[in-house]
C-alpha cells in the first residue's frame, strides 16, 4: 500500500508540464537537478539553527539589552489559588462577568480581588521585554544574512532582470549549488519559527503566522521538487527586503528610542507596501500565471503553487491593512500606534480607570481633550465623544 501511494504521489502529471516525464529529469555528472530527498536535510540544518538562536540570545542579545537599558517590568505574581488556577489552566483566562461572580463565591473573596488575579495571572504569562528584544535581534540578524544572501546569489542570474528567464528551458533547469544553499538556508529557517512556536512571543496574528509558515514550507518545498527554483528565489528576496526594516523597528521600540523607532517603521511601511503589493503581484504572480503558458500548458502543479502564492498574497492584504491603519494613526496624531498584534500588558490601574468610568456614566466628573498646550482642562459641559480618560496613568483620546 506505501508503494502504491508513492507511486501515486510521484506521478510526473502532478509534477512537470505536459509532454515531460521523470526520465527526462535524470541527472548526469555534470547536469544535477533537485531531488526531493534533498528536503530532508532541512530538519537538522532547522534544529542547528534553534541551537544557534539560543546561543546567539543568551550569549549576545540578553547582554546587549542590558547595555541598551532594555529593562523588565515588575510583574505582581497572583496569590496562588487552586481554585482560579484550575479555571485559568482549563477554562478561561478571562472569564465574563457571571464567571467572576461564580467565582468570587466560591473563593469567599471580592470580585475586583479576582479580577485583579486575572489580571496579574494573565500578565504572568506573558513574554518579558528582553524576551522580545533577544526574539526581534536573532530574527533581525538572520534577515539581513539571508536578504544579502539572496541578493549576492542572483546578481548575476539572468532571470532577477529579465522574469521570462524563469522559463527557458523549464524544467530542465540544472540546479546550482549556491541555489541549492540559498534554498536550504530560508527553508530550515522557516521550519525553526514553527519548532519554536510554542515559545516564541505570540502575538494577536498568532493563527495569521501559522499559515503563513505552513504556506511558505509547502511552497518552497514544492518550488523545490517541481524545480521552481527561479521563481522560488524571487519570492525569497521580496519578503526578506521588508523583513530587515520590520525587526529594527520593534528592537528600537522596546529601547524606548521613539523618533528612530517611528521612522524605520515608516521606511518598514513603504517597503512593505510596495515589495508585497506592487513588485510580489508583477514580478512573481503575474509571472507564474502568464508567463509560464507562454512555454506550457497548465498542469496540477501550475495550479497548486499558484494557489500557495495567492494565500501569501492574501496574507500580504491582510497585514497592509493592518499597517495602513497604523500609519494613518501616526499621520494623525504624530507618534506611531502601539503594534496592534501585541499583547499589551495589563495594569492593576485598569481598576481605578474602571471606576473613572463609571463615575463618568452617573456625570459625577469628566474629563475634556487634551488641548493643545498639553494640559488637561476639567469641563463637566463637554460632550462624552469629545473627553478623555485615563488609561495607565496617561491621558488617552477615546
Amino acid at each position: 500500500m506505501a508503494r502504491s501511494l508513492y507511486e501515486w504521489l510521484w506521478q510526473h502529471e502532478f509534477w512537470l508540464p505536459p509532454g515531460i516525464t521523470w526520465e527526462d529529469m535524470q541527472e548526469s555528472e555534470d547536469t544535477h537537478y533537485p531531488q526531493p530527498r534533498d528536503l530532508l536535510l532541512s530538519i537538522p540544518f532547522a534544529l542547528i539553527l534553534v541551537v544557534i538562536r539560543c546561543a546567539f540570545e543568551r550569549a549576545l542579545a540578553l547582554p546587549l539589552s542590558t547595555k541598551l537599558g532594555v529593562r523588565d517590568q515588575h510583574r505582581p505574581k497572583a496569590q496562588p489559588n487552586p481554585v482560579l488556577e484550575t479555571f485559568y489552566s482549563t477554562r478561561c483566562k478571562n472569564p465574563k462577568e457571571g464567571e467572576l461572580l461564580s467565582l468570587a463565591k466560591q473563593c469567599d473573596l471580592p470580585v475586583r480581588k479576582v479580577e485583579k488575579w486575572f489580571r496579574r495571572r494573565r500578565n504572568m504569562d506573558r513574554p518579558s521585554l528582553t524576551k522580545k528584544f533577544s526574539e526581534a535581534c536573532w530574527r533581525f540578524t538572520f534577515y539581513i544574512i539571508s536578504f544579502f544572501t539572496g541578493l549576492a546569489v542572483l546578481y548575476d542570474k539572468p532571470w532577477l532582470w529579465d522574469h521570462r528567464e524563469c522559463w527557458t528551458g523549464y524544467p530542465q533547469q540544472p540546479l546550482q549549488p549556491s541555489l541549492f544553499w540559498y534554498y536550504m538556508l530560508e527553508l530550515s529557517f522557516y521550519w525553526s519559527l514553527v519548532f519554536t512556536l510554542p515559545f516564541d512571543v505570540k502575538r494577536k496574528d498568532f493563527k495569521e503566522q501559522i499559515v503563513h509558515h505552513a504556506a511558505t514550507i509547502f511552497l518552497i518545498s514544492f518550488s523545490y521538487c517541481a524545480n521552481y527554483i527561479r521563481i522560488g528565489t524571487l519570492v525569497l528576496v521580496i519578503h526578506d527586503a521588508s523583513d530587515c526594516f520590520l525587526e529594527p523597528t520593534k528592537i528600537f521600540n522596546y529601547m524606548k528610542w521613539k523618533k528612530t523607532c517611528d521612522s524605520l517603521f515608516m521606511i518598514f511601511s513603504a517597503v512593505f507596501l510596495i515589495s508585497r503589493l506592487v513588485i510580489y503581484p508583477y514580478t512573481v504572480l503575474y509571472n507564474t500565471y502568464y508567463y509560464s503558458m507562454e512555454i506550457f500548458q497548465p498542469f496540477f502543479g501550475y495550479y497548486f503553487v499558484n494557489a500557495l502564492l495567492i494565500i501569501l498574497q492574501l496574507l500580504h492584504v491582510f497585514w497592509s491593512c493592518l499597517i495602513i491603519h497604523m500609519v494613518y494613526k501616526f499621520i494623525l496624531q504624530g507618534t506611531m500606534e502601539k503594534d496592534m498584534r501585541s499583547d499589551t500588558e495589563e495594569s492593576d490601574k485598569d481598576e481605578e480607570r474602571d471606576k473613572i468610568r463609571k463615575k463618568e456614566k452617573n456625570g459625577i466628573t469628566c474629563f475634556s481633550n487634551v488641548t493643545s498646550n498639553g494640559y488637561i482642562q476639567r469641563n463637566g459641559s463637554e460632550p462624552l465623544n469629545n473627553r478623555a480618560h485615563l488609561a495607565n496613568g496617561h491621558a488617552k483620546e477615546r
